[in-house]
């Protein structure tokens, strides 16, 4: 009968242990978000997807970025990619406004980018061009 109530004695002092250790996390947990909610965002919004996730680094904004960005878009046009969860989406007139924001950024640009940036663009260029046209001539 003595080990019994030993044992119920050690179970006791565990479960307050737990309990008070549990109770300290959400007070910490409470206090960082204290913190968080008093601090001013680091550069316009640096939570990611509805603001609950922690802060993610922003890339750096670069040719490459830009010219990948309106590749992204038109591929999303064209049907080539879609969103998770959705369907791939066609909208020829959205494509074919990204294929012209790109013949833009190559007139504006004109022997004012690194050969790397110069080829980068034209092969966007070519390769947009190549699959608006396949899309295209599908439904005309």
């Amino acid at each position: 009968m003595a080990d019994e109530l030993s044992s119920l004695h050690i179970d006791t002092d565990w479960k307050k242990q737990a309990q008070e250790e549990k109770r300290k996390l959400a007070e910490a947990q409470e206090k960082q978000r204290a913190e968080q909610a008093k601090a001013p965002p680091a550069s316009g919004g640096s939570r990611g997807a509805g603001g609950r996730r922690g802060a993610r680094e922003v890339p750096q904004a670069t040719f490459a970025s830009l010219v990948n960005s309106i590749l992204t878009q038109a591929m999303l046009y064209l049907g080539e990619i879609a969103p998770q969860g959705s369907e791939p989406m066609l909208n020829l007139d959205m494509a074919k406004y990204q294929v012209d924001v790109l013949g833009l950024l190559e007139e504006k640009t004109r022997n004012n980018l690194t050969p790397e940036e110069q080829h980068l663009l034209d092969t966007a260029l070519y390769d947009l061009r190549t699959r608006y046209i396949n899309v295209a001539s599908q439904y005309i």
